[in-house]
């Protein structure tokens, strides 16, 4: 017990010090007023390094365990908080149509190239979750699910963060000059593009502080929102095609087993941020809004830590067997959801 107690405060105290590092990087090197780099990579190479310079922290593997297993979906649960259906109903419908199709041939790519690149089913579903939804809170979810590997976790999330970041920078550019700084158009694309719910709120930035348009930021958020919320469905649909593959290889799996339990959870805090909302003037819109503050504090810093017991658990060597060809699919299914999301917006007619 005491080994275990000892291995959640380290892990606490690395989630402490990536979110000290982020804060740093993305307010004082880039220049933002929050940082849109997420400390949940930083929190996995915290306890990659450390991991793999010692080896004295074996003793605390369940404690790290403790915080994969049950901060992590705990984390999950708190971050139904972020979903207020009275947010998302200005946009939802519009940013619906062009999130679907993103999803389903991002998911269907993945399926029928990942044999061409030598992958694991559970690290191309990793890869598939993490860059058509939410990116590392997608994959933090669907991992425990599919029994992913540490160093698959750690490899899909280093791969959606890589790839986030460069559409970060590049997407705003690209969406005021092949959307014609349309900010519906402009704000579905960023949203519907971009890996990481921090990556979308730091291109918004960047579009609104470089082209004087600061509706982009308001509508990629909220299709980003709109987005995230969509793992509730499609989490246990990969679940349940990792079970269908399992089927096939003669493993046994059963589907009880396996049902992520946890959105349920994520569900019920949603309705308590629509109910909320709609009702905040009973105990005080400014007592709501901090309740709501705090619980999506909590929240992600639940999953930070959870990262940190990932990067502890996880050893390069083991990683290093994965190879490049995860990144190349990676990177492919990146560009082709920013040219679905494009040709959708201009299909549907959003740029009249």
């Amino acid at each position: 017990m005491i080994n275990l107690i000892k291995g959640v405060v380290i892990c606490v105290l690395s989630a402490l010090l990536a979110q000290i590092i982020s804060a740093y990087l993305g307010i004082f090197v880039f220049g933002f007023n929050k940082s849109p780099i997420s400390p949940i990579i930083i929190a996995i190479l915290i306890g990659l390094i450390i991991n793999n310079t010692t080896n004295k922290l074996s003793h605390y593997s369940d404690g790290f365990a403790f915080c994969t297993n049950y901060i992590l979906k705990l984390g999950i649960i708190l971050l139904g908080i972020r979903l207020s259906l009275n947010e998302i109903a200005l946009y939802g419908l519009k940013g619906l149509i062009i999130i679907i199709p993103c999803i389903i041939l991002s998911i269907a790519f993945v399926t029928i190239f990942r044999n061409y690149f030598i992958i694991s089913d559970r690290l191309s579903l990793l890869i598939a979750i993490g860059t058509s939804i939410c990116g590392a809170t997608a994959i933090m979810a669907l991992a425990p699910l599919i029994k992913a590997k540490k160093e698959e976790i750690s490899y899909a999330i280093a791969n959606i963060t890589i790839f986030g970041l460069l559409a970060m920078f590049i997407y705003p550019v690209i969406g005021y000059y092949i959307l014609n700084d349309h900010s519906l158009a402009v704000g579905l694309f960023l949203g519907s593009s971009i890996h990481e719910t921090a990556q979308v709120a730091g291109s918004g930035m960047i579009y609104a502080q470089q082209y004087s348009n600061p509706m982009v930021l308001e509508i990629s958020t909220v299709i980003k929102l709109v987005r995230n919320t969509l793992m509730i469905v499609t989490i246990p649909l990969l679940a349940h095609l990792s079970i269908q593959t399992n089927i096939r290889n003669n493993k046994k799996t059963n589907i009880y087993s396996i049902f992520p339990y946890f959105i349920i959870g994520f569900i019920i805090f949603g309705l308590i941020r629509t109910i909320g909302d709609y009702y905040d003037y009973i105990i005080g819109i400014e007592l709501w809004n901090n309740i709501i503050h705090i619980i999506k504090g909590l929240a992600e810093s639940l999953l930070i830590i959870a990262m940190s017991a990932i990067g502890y658990n996880t050893t390069i060597n083991k990683f290093k067997k994965l190879g490049l060809k995860p990144f190349y699919l990676g990177f492919l299914v990146a560009i082709m959801v920013g040219l679905v999301s494009i040709s959708t917006i201009h299909m549907v007619g959003i740029i009249q």
